[in-house]
């Protein structure tokens, strides 16, 4: 079987076909720096990482960049909240989304380009975008690109014009000639003689958000990508504007295949700053180890919603130990080379070739780990560390994992037992027996009597 990408431009599973045979060139948007990374922010680096990984995995030479926005709106005024540079708040951000990104098990990507290094070439093909008729300067000194020049614009959110200007207002104090056209090179005002600015033959300012993608991602892979990348709400308007601006300067598609990840919500709401609903990768990691985060992520289709709560993140700590307990019974063999042929590896191997499907592939590793506790077989062991690893879990000490998690204070096990309780209520008896097999793999031990369940730590 091969590989199968869901192509949110077709909207269809699509076999997966690079330009260039054995090679994959990927750009996925980063973050702009301004504060740091947030769980929404960890899901779609880890989505990414995983698809990075098993493209490796799968023989291609992959090519991958992801970039951070290091001038933007929201930089300035933080740099002017904080009383530093621009420059001095985006290092220390961008080192701490290291600190986190390396904490969750994330490969450094090939190539992170900085925006501010890349202003040559976005003015380049802003002058290219002005001599095709697509791009004009407004009064106010800005250059705007004219989306209703483009033919294809909305081709990826799959609207037309008329109707992504549903709720718009006219930008008419902006001076563009339509609400939608987005912002090339933003003019740097006479009242604001401090503002960050580049000069250029449009005058002093600064690239809009959009361009700065374009322009990288021409720069690092060429005019044409095999996949892009980026969270859902990044399709309108930051990659269809991206579409327009590539393809409206190069006459070549920009990417064949498109990639979004769904959110990780909160209540129904999608994760973010603006909302104040966002909890920082660096405080879940106070409380839950990094692989934990990263199996609670890998539990859920990228494509899919993903609901983020502690109940939830304590489920896949739980889930996680029986795999670990698997792998503490017998010391695993040393698999140099996967044998996609056996039967285990070939489900792992079907299930991520369509469309990364991490939760059928995590579902296998349980199945394999099932027979590992029958079998105590140390090969069979070995292939569960090996297809873990083809989505970077499973690679720690198993009795150092397991000795890390048995902390469970005494009101953390009455919440299991709780939950149990309600559980056999309500005649779930797969999910109470769920609960007390992962307190058993934590070394916590329940005892049923007519007054109740107590509890002892297995000798």
């Amino acid at each position: 079987m091969s590989l199968r990408i869901y192509n949110t431009l077709s909207r269809e599973l699509e076999e997966f076909s690079p330009l260039q045979p054995g090679k994959v060139r990927m750009y996925v948007c980063g973050m702009t720096v301004y504060d740091y990374c947030h769980l929404g922010h960890a899901r779609s680096m880890i989505a990414f990482d995983v698809v990075q990984r098993w493209l490796k995995a799968s023989g291609f030479d992959v090519t991958y960049v992801r970039n951070i926005t290091d001038i933007d709106d929201k930089i300035i005024r933080r740099a002017v909240e904080n009383g530093e540079s621009i420059r001095a708040l985006t290092d220390r951000m961008i080192d701490a989304l290291h600190e986190d990104a390396d904490a969750l098990g994330i490969e450094r990507p090939t190539h992170e380009p900085r925006a501010t290094d890349y202003i040559p070439q976005m003015l380049s093909m802003i002058g290219t975008l002005e001599k095709k008729g697509l791009a004009y300067r407004a009064e106010n000194g800005d250059v705007n690109y004219a989306v209703r020049k483009f033919p294809g614009y909305g081709k990826l959110s799959g609207k037309s014009i008329d109707e992504l200007h549903a709720g718009e207002r006219v930008a008419v104090l902006d001076g563009k000639d339509d609400p939608l056209d987005p912002v090339l090179w933003k003019s740097a005002k006479a009242s604001e003689p401090e503002e960050v600015k580049w000069a250029s033959e449009f005058g002093a300012g600064r690239p809009g958000w959009h361009i700065e993608c374009s322009a990288m991602a021409c720069a690092l892979l060429g005019e044409t990508l095999d996949i892009h990348g980026g969270g859902e709400d990044l399709q309108f308007p930051h990659h269809e504007n991206e579409i327009a601006q590539s393809e409206g300067a190069n006459d070549k598609p920009l990417s064949n295949y498109w990639m979004h990840n769904g959110f990780i919500v909160t209540d129904n709401e999608k994760m973010s700053k603006s909302l104040g609903n966002f909890f920082l990768i660096r405080d879940v990691l106070k409380k839950y180890d990094a692989e934990t985060i990263r199996f609670f992520v890998l539990r859920a289709h990228y494509r899919r919603p993903l609901n983020y709560s502690d109940v939830h993140l304590d489920d896949a700590r739980n889930s996680l130990t029986r795999l670990y307990t698997a792998l503490d019974l017998v010391t695993p063999a040393e698999v140099t080379a996967i044998d996609w042929n056996d039967p285990y590896a070939a489900r792992f191997k079907a299930a991520m070739d369509e469309d990364f499907a991490t939760p059928e592939a995590v579902a296998v590793l349980f199945d394999l780990a099932g027979e590992v506790n029958r079998t105590r077989s140390a090969t069979q062991a070995g292939l569960l560390k090996a297809l873990g690893g083809c989505v970077q879990i499973l690679q720690s000490d198993p009795k150092s994992f397991l000795r890390a998690g048995a902390t469970l204070d005494d009101a953390a096990i009455q919440v299991q037992i709780d939950a149990r309780a309600a559980a056999k209520a309500a005649k779930n008896f797969a999910e109470a027996d769920r609960i007390r097999q992962g307190l058993l793999d934590q070394g916590i031990v329940l005892k049923d009597s007519p007054t109740g369940t107590s509890w002892t730590v297995a000798k």
